[in-house]
């Protein structure tokens, strides 16, 4: 992003630090509230409010501007660009933080794919890894890894939806506690491998590379199963810059993310994001820097300019308006 581009974007994130989506005003209660998206029932479809709240380890660190947008968005482009690959519930999109899906029961299964072996939380390859553990979710990793080093081949390291949060299963568990059927599991994995691969290759041709990312899927009202949720968005993937990866891994230095895994670092470095009750504030040049590099992503991979709104100074009224129309 060139310079004074750069200074005009994070101007206008300082200006919306306060302006931010969390809180959704609606005569409609959702059916469904969390850490980032809400969920409100329109007769035989559904509405996705994605809100601004930043999530990592298991509860909401941060409220970003524009980041709900971002998501939402680029989601939108990638479920249009991956059609060809898995059928998904988008239906529409009425506005920038809003998306109208069709009905899906959804398993009670993440799909975690990874090409490298990374992270920073509990339930990443990487944490697991250099605590000692060699079998995680089913899969036998050698020794002599080393953290950012890519995986020989595409992994999926599956987890279930908990109350302490996520909870890393093998595919055998997932089957034996008929949380899906064999055949479920095997088109599920397939297509997620497939979704994957094919994301690494256009983020790519874009300059990042898709380092890991989580896909949910479910099945429609017809039987079928489709993709739902969000695909290749900032929040439930990893992306680092491809042109420099290989010569700061050789050297031993961390990838350049263009992802929230800073923000998880600077919580895991002044608290215990996992056991502190009440949560350090996040500074807000970390917040601006995220935001810059959620819209960052957005343009680079979508080519398209990003649309700070009209009305954005009045993010929540626009949301809860345009939310009104759609429950009427």
């Amino acid at each position: 992003m060139k310079k004074n581009k750069l200074e005009k974007y994070s101007e206008e994130i300082r200006k919306n630090l306060d302006n931010c989506l969390t809180v959704i005003n609606s005569v409609s209660s959702p059916i469904y509230s969390g850490k980032v998206r809400e969920c409100y029932e329109l007769d035989e479809k559904f509405a996705l409010v994605t809100t601004d709240r930043q999530s990592a380890f298991d509860r909401v660190l941060a409220s970003v501007p524009f980041k709900g947008q971002v998501l939402n968005m680029i989601s939108a482009w990638w479920f249009e660009k991956t059609g060809h690959i898995m059928k998904n519930h988008l239906i529409e999109v009425p506005d920038p933080n809003i998306s109208v899906v069709e009905k899906c029961a959804p398993f009670p299964v993440e799909f975690v794919v990874r090409g490298y072996i990374t992270g920073s939380s509990n339930t990443s390859l990487w944490t697991n890894y250099a605590a000692g553990r060699r079998n995680y979710c089913g899969i036998n990793f050698p020794d002599g890894l080393v953290k950012n080093q890519k995986l020989e081949n595409i992994v999926i390291t599956p987890t279930t939806k908990a109350e302490i949060g996520d909870v890393p299963i093998s595919p055998e568990e997932i089957i034996s506690q008929n949380l899906m059927n064999e055949s479920q599991w095997e088109y599920c994995s397939r297509k997620a491998i497939e979704l994957f691969s094919f994301g690494q290759k256009v983020s790519q041709e874009k300059g990042y590379i898709l380092v890991d990312t989580k896909y949910e899927m479910g099945i429609s009202s017809t039987g079928e199963i489709v993709l739902i949720d969000e695909v290749h968005s900032p929040d439930s993937s990893r992306f680092w810059e491809f042109s420099t990866y290989e010569e700061r891994f050789a050297k031993g230095e961390e990838p350049e993310n263009i992802d929230k895994e800073f923000l998880r670092l600077w919580f895991k470095k002044n608290c215990d994001p996992y056991n502190d009750r009440e949560l350090p504030q996040a500074p807000s040049e970390l917040v601006v820097e995220l935001s810059l590099r959620y819209i960052q992503v957005y343009e680079k991979m979508t080519g398209s300019s990003f649309d700070f709104p009209h009305s954005n100074r009045e993010v929540g009224l626009r949301v809860s308006n345009a939310l009104e129309i759609l429950l009427m």
